[in-house]
């Protein structure tokens, strides 16, 4: 399986909406309204293909001069498991230590927690819920 994970452009996010809306809208039952939000346009979004095909998404957004924030990371169901939200994180943290951020932060389903502590995470705070699905802040620092 080759996965390919792209930083794309603003104004062609059709790939990435895609991928979450079969994962967070139909699949988790989020709201759209909730799904597309403010910060569309000020994030920098990644989509990961399988030939041609978008089969995952991830966007990254400042939060301070130094902090990042990974979010909206989503696979589609039949890829999950195969590497393509490793290579999603990889990319986004090259993304953010190119750009000299210390840290990134992200706010994981409970169901993706042991995901993102594999990968080198550490989580902090209470659980919480986000569109009625329980969460649990996370953080990994560069320097």
């Amino acid at each position: 399986m080759n996965v390919s994970v792209k930083k794309i452009t603003s104004e062609d996010k059709s790939d990435a909406f895609c991928v979450r809306r079969r994962v967070f809208v139909e699949e988790q039952r989020v709201p759209m309204e909730l799904e597309i939000d403010e910060y569309e346009d000020e994030a920098t979004h990644f989509v990961a293909y399988i030939d041609g095909e978008p089969v995952g998404t991830a966007r990254l957004r400042w939060k301070d001069h130094l902090t990042v924030k990974a979010e909206r990371v989503a696979v589609l169901k039949p890829y999950r498991g195969n590497g393509v939200g490793k290579l999603l994180m990889q990319a986004l943290e090259e993304e953010a230590r190119r750009k000299n951020a210390t840290s990134i932060q992200l706010h994981a389903q409970i169901q993706a927690q042991q995901f993102y502590e594999r990968l080198g995470y550490k989580a902090y705070g209470d659980l919480f819920f986000d569109a009625d699905i329980e969460h649990i802040a996370m953080k990994k620092t560069f320097y």
